[in-house]
């Protein structure tokens, strides 16, 4: 707690970022060290969700997007994956309140196939209890891949320009994000990953083009207050030019 304080001292607050994604790596083997489950890590990294969410609501953070399971997460053990979906549906529902109490906004982005219809309709449903509140956005990207977002996006504007060509002959880089999942939202200014990976893992691709990359060593269940400061304290020695330079 000392450590923390001391390093939000440090922090210049009218320099945040508006949006940031976090690669939430390294449950797995944070479990393993200690000789438990893979799951046991998976429910520790839990804690880790709730002080960032705490921490942005504390900074006035716009919007945080966790990559929560990917597309590519079906190919782990049967068991984990089926203890995967059950715990975020209990964890989505004990948290709710308390998102609802701090006025944060919760919505899942990613597709819905392998999964049960019943599943996601109970998740849609809880998360729905946040939407009329104003305050930041936490999107949970489940079921996500950055590939087939694009491809998703690329469908929604093929039908919509069979009525309306202009879409297309119109097309920018900045219109085409309103059809992503993350339409109307700002890119992320910051992508952090922890467990020390250098990949991105098919995450917000397309939003992630001049994301700063933050990678940390520190596994996901040991990410606290403090580790987000850091982050965010090296996030703003940086420059960002996106393609230019820094005028002087």
């Amino acid at each position: 707690m000392k450590q923390y304080k001391i390093l939000m001292q440090e922090l210049d607050k009218a320099r945040m970022p508006r949006h940031v994604g976090i690669i939430m790596d390294g449950n797995g083997r944070w479990a393993k060290k200690r000789g438990r489950p893979r799951l046991y890590g998976h429910n520790a990294g839990a804690k880790s969700i709730r002080e960032v969410v705490e921490l942005g609501v504390e900074l006035g953070l716009e919007y945080l997007t966790f990559y929560a399971f990917s597309t590519e997460n079906w190919s782990r053990p049967e068991d984990e994956v089926r203890g995967l979906l059950k715990m975020l549906r209990e964890r989505l529902i004990k948290e709710i309140p308390e998102l609802n109490k701090q006025n944060i906004y919760v919505q899942f982005i990613g597709g819905e196939e392998n999964l049960e219809p019943d599943y996601m309709d109970e998740i849609k449903q809880v998360a729905a209890l946040t939407h009329t509140n104003t305050g930041m956005v936490v999107n949970i990207a489940f079921n996500y891949g950055g590939r087939y977002e694009i491809i998703e996006g690329i469908k929604k504007l093929y039908a919509l320009a069979k009525e309306r060509p202009e879409l297309v002959q119109d097309l920018s880089p900045e219109s085409f994000g309103n059809y992503l999942y993350t339409g109307g939202q700002p890119d992320p200014d910051m992508i952090i990953r922890t467990s020390g990976e250098m990949r991105l893992s098919n995450f917000l691709l397309w939003q992630s083009a001049y994301s700063e990359i933050y990678i940390t060593p520190v596994l996901w269940p040991d990410f606290d207050k403090s580790e987000m400061v850091k982050a965010l304290l090296d996030y703003q020695k940086r420059g960002r030019r996106f393609g230019g330079v820094v005028s002087k």
